[in-house]
């Protein structure tokens, strides 16, 4: 029998003490935990319901009780004031998240006819900072695009945390997002990441789509412990649809740890195992080990017009003047991508 001592969930209770309005995806929260004080804490309002002041709620302590830089906050496991009446989505019986104590039941956007090659073009991030600059540096390469975002696996899983995709969405940068595996609460939910790409690239209209994690990437510093390392299960996933695959590379030029400097150890060590050639895009100008065998192309990156559009201009809390290069690299995929396969 497992002690208590063994318990991997760090949970614990308190009392919601602020609270914003509960209209989006997710809700801000400060919850007074005994023994901790009051701390930030979200709630994903799809899962869990919406909280008011006073409310008493069982909150997971561990990221924020580990200083963890990426997702240091509390996140509410059940909300006992007001969330005990969930009736889940009618018709939905694929679960996601399955035999975890927030298992739920989704309905699938797979559709049941599978027509290949899919022949449209998908640009494969490594970071979810990378999806703002590469979707507006393909919409100023070819306006009215309709590119579509799969959230996969690698950083959050819940689709209603990034509020990029939102701000995204809502200036019609992206077409669509779906979260696909164990990602979950977008617009709609795929099992796999190669079902969404189905679906959005034959049955929703997308002419070319973009797959990668959500924000605040796994990490433990080892050349295969990182999220990364999805970008090999995207790319190899898209190409076995019969998709022209490009690679937006991580580079930099201001993160202060050398294994992320130029080309990010996580892009290089992907495009040394990769079994297929991809397309990656550089910045003109730039250079990278790119091994041989993938298809190299250079594009002009308009930093400073990214940098007036009002959209994310931080990455791991530097600002664009202090990492160029990181948004260089995004933009250019974007307009590269635009290039790529049949779109008409």
């Amino acid at each position: 029998m497992t002690g208590a001592a063994e318990q991997r969930l760090t949970l614990r209770r308190g009392r919601v003490t602020e609270a914003t309005p509960g209209g989006g995806p997710e809700q801000r929260l400060v919850v007074e935990v005994p023994g901790r004080g009051p701390r930030a804490a979200i709630a994903d309002v799809a899962l869990v319901g919406t909280s008011a002041v006073g409310d008493d709620v069982v909150v997971n302590t561990q990221a924020a009780d580990l200083e963890l830089g990426s997702g240091g906050f509390d996140v509410v496991h059940v909300n006992l004031t007001r969330g005990l009446d969930g009736a889940g989505v009618p018709g939905a019986h694929v679960m996601k998240l399955n035999y975890s104590s927030l298992q739920h039941a989704v309905v699938p956007v797979e559709p049941a006819d599978l027509r290949l090659p899919l022949d449209r073009p998908v640009g494969v991030i490594a970071l979810h900072g990378q999806l703002a600059p590469l979707a507006w540096a393909a919409a100023q390469a070819r306006p009215g695009l309709r590119l579509g975002f799969v959230q996969t696996a690698g950083g959050a899983l819940p689709g209603g945390h990034s509020q990029v995709v939102r701000e995204l969405l809502d200036r019609g940068l992206l077409a669509g997002h779906l979260t696909a595996g164990s990602a979950y609460g977008g617009e709609a939910e795929a099992v796999t990441t190669a079902g969404a790409l189905q679906s959005g690239l034959q049955e929703r209209g997308w002419d070319a789509a973009v797959c990668g994690p959500g924000p605040g990437i796994l990490g433990s510093a080892t050349p295969l412990g990182h999220g990364g390392l999805v970008a090999l299960e995207s790319a190899h996933t898209a190409l076995a649809l019969g998709c022209p695959v490009l690679l937006c590379p991580r580079m930099s030029s201001g993160d202060p740890r050398p294994r992320h400097q130029g080309l990010s150890h996580h892009s290089a060590t992907v495009l040394e195992l990769l079994l297929a050639p991809v397309t990656v895009a550089l910045p003109a100008g730039e250079s990278a080990p790119i091994p041989a065998a993938h298809d190299v192309r250079s594009a002009d990156a308009d930093v400073d017009g990214y940098a007036a559009s009002g959209l994310p201009a931080r990455t791991m809390g530097r600002r664009l003047d202090e990492d160029r290069l990181f948004f260089a690299a995004a933009l250019a995929a974007g307009g590269v991508l635009t290039t790529m396969g049949d779109m008409t």
